[in-house]
């Protein structure tokens, strides 16, 4: 039998079976769709995975999850001000550098996966560097400009000029580094990246998990009858811009008879976006329905017409490309969205229908005009699945092994181009 071309020589094999891969994440790991989808693959594909991360609530310090070990640490997550993210930072990295260091002592990994933010957490990988591993550093974020979001900080600042040395400590550091799209590897190769260790792997998503969800018992109610859908999902924050959607429905739902608004998730601004909604009077037609399981979103974006991310635009938002995005377009769903940059590089006029981000008034009439054309909203979901293809998870998940199988031998070079 031929084997797979993606698995290492055993030579490489931990004794534990496949090659062994540590993979680190501040973060829980439960949650995080871009890590357990790289994990899942490295499993399919012979891999042996550790993961160190944060512990979910009410969860213990080390289970199992289709193949892959997690280790927690009990860590919490009460962000807010710059004192309580340095000390969760730098109380996680001290943690994942005496786990990594200890664990490589006993399983001999050929890679240390770390995963942002910080940036500097890759440096919890240094021992393991020092003992053979290659150090893949997987930037999630770019932390300079999710500072400047967060904070209002200016770019000239001197915070700001620190998390770009630290930046271009991080990945000189590492011996790999993968980015979340072109438009962020070409801002990174401008602030000193080199472009010969840098690979992009995109949240794409994985499709097989809606063929699987396909067969399950569907949780999500059916629309009434000559109800039109539109549908978010995910995490309510201030980021995505949920504020603009419930007002431009409000402009607009006059003029789309049957409309429903609907807004799967939790988050901080669940509370004050159902006060948006009772003060606009659409108590009948936006339904915030609240934290729904990950497996069960396939079969909710099942019953929706038109997807919505009226996500907002600034210095760290516009090279944002939300793993929502891909969800729509391979459950053949037209999608509103804000004209992003990392969007619109990926994706043409032809495809997606685009608003002005932060222009509640451009959103309702994009709604209106998507209401009344249902031969638009077939084109730009087919368009939008042809422009994706090149960049769905198949080709990602290939990518992503490429890297891996390269650190068996930190000498052997990456494809030309790649």
């Amino acid at each position: 039998m031929e084997m797979d071309s993606h698995l290492p020589d055993a030579s490489s094999c931990s004794r534990n079976g496949g090659p062994a891969v540590c993979v680190v994440l501040q973060g829980v790991y439960d949650i995080d769709s871009r890590v357990r989808r790289k994990a899942a693959a490295l499993v399919a594909n012979g891999y042996s995975v550790d993961v160190i991360a944060l512990r979910p609530h009410g969860g213990v310090p080390l289970y199992s999850a289709d193949g892959v070990e997690i280790r927690t640490i009990n860590l919490g997550k009460k962000r807010g001000t710059l004192i309580r993210y340095a000390f969760e930072y730098v109380t996680f990295f001290l943690w994942a550098l005496a786990r990594v260091s200890w664990q490589m002592v006993r399983r001999r990994y050929i890679a240390v996966d770390v995963n942002t933010l910080p940036d500097f957490l890759v440096f919890a990988a240094a021992p393991a560097k020092w003992m053979g591993a290659t150090v893949i550093l997987d930037m999630h974020e770019i932390m300079p400009e999710f500072y400047m979001s967060k904070y209002r900080a200016t770019e000239r600042g001197p915070v700001i000029r620190f998390l770009k040395y630290v930046e271009r400590c991080s990945f000189a550091f590492a011996d790999r580094v993968i980015t979340i799209n072109e438009p962020v590897q070409d801002l990174l190769i401008a602030r000193g990246l080199a472009p010969s260790k840098s690979t992009v792997v995109m949240n794409a998503v994985d499709e097989s998990r809606f063929a699987t969800a396909a067969a399950r018992p569907d949780p999500a109610p059916a629309p009434r009858a000559n109800r039109f859908v539109m549908m978010y999902h995910g995490t309510l924050t201030r980021i995505y811009g949920l504020d603009f959607a419930i007002e431009a429905f409000a402009m607009a739902h006059a003029k789309m008879p049957g409309s429903e608004l609907r807004i799967l998730g939790s988050g901080p601004e669940l509370e004050p976006l159902r006060r948006l909604v009772e003060r606009r009077g659409l108590e009948s037609k936006v339904v915030l329905t609240g934290q729904v399981p990950p497996a069960d979103i396939p079969r909710w974006l099942s019953q929706c017409d038109v997807g919505i991310l009226p996500i907002r635009r600034d210095v760290f938002l516009d090279f944002a490309f939300p793993n929502k995005l891909p969800e729509f377009i391979i459950n053949r769903k037209p999608v509103i969205v804000s004209r992003l940059k990392t969007i619109r590089h990926y994706f043409s006029e032809s495809a997606l229908v685009y608003f002005e981000p932060n222009n509640a008034a451009d959103l309702a009439a994009q709604m209106i005009r998507v209401y009344h054309d249902p031969v638009l909203r077939s084109q730009k979901a087919a368009a939008a699945a042809r422009e994706y293809a090149p960049i769905a998870w198949g080709v990602m998940r290939d990518r992503y092994l490429t890297v891996v199988k390269a650190s068996v031998n930190q000498r052997e070079p990456l494809p030309v181009g790649f």
